[in-house]
Formats: structure tokens, sequence, C-alpha cells
């Protein structure tokens, strides 16, 4: 029994014998650590701040997303409109948003998008795909109505196939009466 102890205790010694300690550099010293430089002659020269000053914070990390991309639309526009059961009119809570879109898209007239109609889970495969597809071309209609072209609008049907809320209750089906604006 004696020896097991001391056979063990001489393994957990030859253990933390080969254990080595990493060196501290600047890049794992922390913000605000100041490292040691060294010039091209090989002399050590004075500590210097490993933070990134001001100007570089501000082109490093940008304040919001890209302008023209998928998040700026969501972030700052608002991708989606949703619809009332068995219809694909375009409500009036809905104009608001579909005017900020048209603004976006004029803004960014390079960009082309597809609008996706979506349904709730009531109804047929194929009544669904038809309602669907409904309610995006009522989408593009009124976003060509307020200056987009069309030939930048695309539309698909995903019917109810790709729910945003699952559930049985009227609180689901209202958020998969949709139509989403996608960036390509």
């Amino acid at each position: 029994m004696r020896t097991k102890f001391v056979i063990f205790f001489a393994a957990l010694f030859l253990v933390a014998a080969c254990e080595t300690v990493p060196e501290e550099t600047a890049s794992t010293a922390g913000a605000g650590a100041a490292a040691e430089t060294t010039t091209s002659a090989g002399v050590s020269g004075e500590a210097v701040s490993t933070e990134p000053s001001s100007t570089e914070v501000s082109t490093a990390m940008p304040a919001g997303p890209t302008p023209g991309t998928q998040e700026d639309l969501v972030v700052n526009v608002g991708d989606r409109i949703f619809f009332d059961f068995d219809k694909a009119v375009i409500m009036a809570a809905a104009e608001k948003t579909l005017k900020r879109q048209a603004a976006w898209l004029k803004q960014y007239g390079g960009v082309t998008v597809t609008v996706e109609g979506h349904c709730d889970e009531r109804g047929t495969r194929e009544y669904n795909l038809a309602l669907g597809e409904r309610r995006a071309n009522a989408v593009k209609n009124y976003l060509v109505a307020l200056g987009v072209d069309a030939g930048r609008i695309a539309t698909i049907s995903y019917g109810k196939e790709r729910p945003e809320a699952l559930g049985h209750n009227e609180a689901a089906w209202s958020q998969n009466r949709r139509g989403v604006t996608a960036v390509n």
C-alpha cells in the first residue's frame, strides 16, 4: 500500500515538473496592458500601449450593419409585414414599413430582393401556396407603385412550409401570415 502512494506522488511530481508556463505577451496581457518593444537594433524600448487609438476603434468596429445588406434592412427598415387571416391585402400598419423599404431600395439601387409569401398552418398545402403567392405579389406591387423597379423584385411562396412561430393558436398563426423581403 505504501508503495502505491510513493508511486502516485512520484508520478504527480513528474507531471507537475513537465508543465510549462506560457510567456505573457501583449496579446495575452489583456486590454490596457503595456508591452516592452524592441527596436530594429535589438535595444529594448519604452513601453507601448496595446490599446487601439480612438480613430482605430471607429474604423475597425463599424457602428452598425453594413449598408445595403439584409441586416441593414432588418435593423433600420424592417423586413416583414403581416396579413389578416385568408387575406392578401396590405393593411394600414404595413404601409409604413413598405414605404421605408421602398426608400431603402431606392437608396441602394444595385440591391435586388425576393419577397417571400408565408401562411399559417390552416388550409391545404396547395391553397396556402397560392395564398402565399398572392401575398408576395401584393408586397411587390405595392413597392413597384412606390417607384421601385419591378425587375429588382422577385417573389416566391412558401405557403405554410416555413413557419416563423410554432403553435396551434392565433398568436402563432398571426406571426406566420407574413410577407418577408430578403436581400439577394
